[in-house]
């Protein structure tokens, strides 16, 4: 994956310069896999194991399989995710399966909003969200570092007044 500058960049002559995620993200979300599912197998075998009988209790290593395969599709569709900074727009591509792409013209951005949670917070991490007139438009980019999310929240607004200005 080609990453870069964190002060925006241009198209190039072979195409927009990606940017990924940083790795705090996908530390953040597979922290929260092993956390939800490791009380899951541990509620699962507890229950069983109490009430119905020992041999039950080993249902509780479904949820524990379910780390092992979220660990995997956490990486992949972390890896996924990306976003250019392009002359007139900004583009974000994501998915593994169904690879989505959304283009966002600057001119049609109505709001740029820096959001963080107490667990992104925890990790150092803010996500940007684009309104645009179009609801089905409206474009969220998770688990930025703070600083990126304010420049970049701050060059789109610049960016999208001055190309709504002509308008």
């Amino acid at each position: 994956m080609e990453t870069g500058s964190p002060a925006g960049a241009e198209v190039t002559r072979s195409g927009p310069v990606w940017n990924g995620l940083p790795p705090e993200l996908l530390r953040m979300r597979r922290l929260l896999l092993v956390v939800w599912l490791g009380l899951a197998a541990l509620g699962v075998g507890l229950l069983l194991g109490l009430l119905v009988g020992p041999g039950w209790a080993a249902f509780a290593l479904l949820p524990l399989a379910g780390i092992g395969w979220g660990w995997v599709l956490l990486g992949r569709n972390w890896r996924s995710w990306r976003y250019a900074e392009r002359a007139d727009d900004l583009l974000i591509s994501r998915g593994v399966l169904w690879r989505q792409e959304t283009v966002v013209p600057y001119g049609r951005m109505q709001l740029v909003e820096v959001t963080s949670g107490p667990v992104e917070r925890h990790f150092g991490l803010a996500s940007v969200q684009l309104h645009t007139a179009a609801a089905a438009t409206d474009a969220t980019i998770p688990g930025l570092d703070p600083d990126e999310a304010e420049r970049l929240r701050d060059r789109l607004t610049e960016l999208g007044e001055a190309r709504s200005a002509g308008l």
